[in-house]
């Protein structure tokens, strides 16, 4: 049976890339640190993927086991050497600390195994796959180095599936959307996995993605959070935070527009349908889940700052990013690490050293100075 090794069997990895390469007929082996979830899936060998629609509708996933790669280093180096896909879902943070790890199990592959490896970063980030490779090769000796570029191909991906906080008392089962994209770019044939889409060119896709899907979840998030919603679709029963919503991703969407020469009917239709997503109450999605790591979603390449920025460049319009920064640094979730460290440092130091270290924002920028005064009147 061909083998796929996925590092990461949380929900998303259960419920997403884990589950399509199960019904693509592979064997999965999930990776991770997590021992009740490595020990269930090792006994149970099966879980349920249960749609959010009315019906509930289910997907048994089968042909799955798992492996500690903090105790079982040995196991998880053979399971690479076998592998046909080599997949990641931790979160991109995550991606330096599994990269030794990879290495040696690429190190020990390349004296057993000629035929090709395809390793694929299904994160939230621009690139990812790219990042990863730049760790493991920290790694490699330069035989290795030299041997892996003939036979390790590493594809960077865009993916988007919303996967909420479970309520499943210890069982494997996740609940998903019906709606899921999984975009890689390579120009090499590759073997066919259900429900992945091969592209040449993955900039528009991952951007469009980022800017849309990511941007509008985390503006829903931080004003639901200030209105005192608690869920996302909650937060969208308000007319006025679905109108801010649209009017921030109005702005993303011209930027995408003008970069990327979309078509702007096709573009509106896309925003609508991706808020009709956010919509769903089957999901019952916490806005406190949506707008946790405000410190990684303030970033300057993620879904709020570069939009801005990259407007801003163009001569766009950015008030309503600039409004949705703002609410971001007024994420003050106690029990949410980051929201805790960002607001330590907005009280030791201030909004615009904030907006510079963690944003990469010029303290007294025109971005920086809108945002700033939509900080303030939204506080009050």
């Amino acid at each position: 049976m061909k083998q796929a090794v996925h590092f990461g069997a949380g929900n998303i990895g259960r419920g997403f890339i884990g589950a399509l390469f199960s019904q693509s007929g592979y064997h999965v082996t999930f990776v991770d640190i997590a021992d009740q979830i490595i020990n269930q899936l090792n006994e149970e060998k099966r879980y349920q993927v249960k749609l959010a629609t009315d019906q509930q509708e289910t997907v048994t996933i089968k042909n799955v086991s798992g492996l500690n790669n903090l105790t079982q280093e040995k196991e998880v180096v053979e399971a690479i050497t076998k592998a046909n896909y080599l997949t990641t879902a931790i979160g991109p943070n995550i991606l330096p600390r599994i990269a030794p790890l990879i290495a040696k199990g690429l190190t020990a592959r390349l004296k057993e195994n000629e035929e090709k490896l395809y390793v694929i970063a299904c994160e939230n980030q621009i690139s990812a796959t790219d990042l990863l490779k730049g760790y493991i090769l920290e790694h490699l000796d330069e035989e290795s180095k030299a041997n892996v570029a003939d036979k390790v191909y590493f594809f960077n991906s865009a993916v988007d599936r919303i996967v909420p906080i479970q309520n499943n008392q210890g069982s494997l089962d996740v609940l998903v959307e019906p709606y899921f994209e999984w975009v890689v770019e390579t120009k090499e044939s590759i073997p066919p996995i259900e429900g992945m889409k091969i592209v040449s060119d993955l900039a528009s896709f991952i951007e469009r993605k980022l800017f849309t899907v990511n941007t509008g979840h985390a503006v829903i998030a931080y004003l639901g959070y200030l209105e005192n919603k608690s869920t996302i679709d909650e937060a969208l029963a308000d007319e006025k935070i679905v109108e801010q919503v649209r009017a921030t991703l109005s702005e993303t969407g011209d930027y995408l527009i003008k970069q990327y020469g979309l078509n702007p009917e096709e573009h509106g239709q896309y925003i609508g349908k991706i808020i009709n997503r956010f919509q769903n109450s089957y999901l019952n999605d916490g806005v406190t889940r949506v707008g946790r790591s405000p410190l990684r979603k303030l970033g300057p390449d993620d879904r709020l700052v570069r939009p801005a920025v990259e407007a801003m460049k163009a001569g766009l319009p950015y008030t309503n990013l600039a409004k949705a920064i703002a609410s971001a640094l007024l994420f003050d979730y106690k029990e949410d690490e980051e929201a805790v460290k960002l607001q330590a440092m907005i009280q030791e130091h201030g909004v615009p050293y904030v907006l510079r270290e963690v944003s990469g924002l010029v303290e007294n920028g025109e971005i920086t100075q809108e945002v700033i005064a939509h900080y303030h009147t939204m506080k009050k």
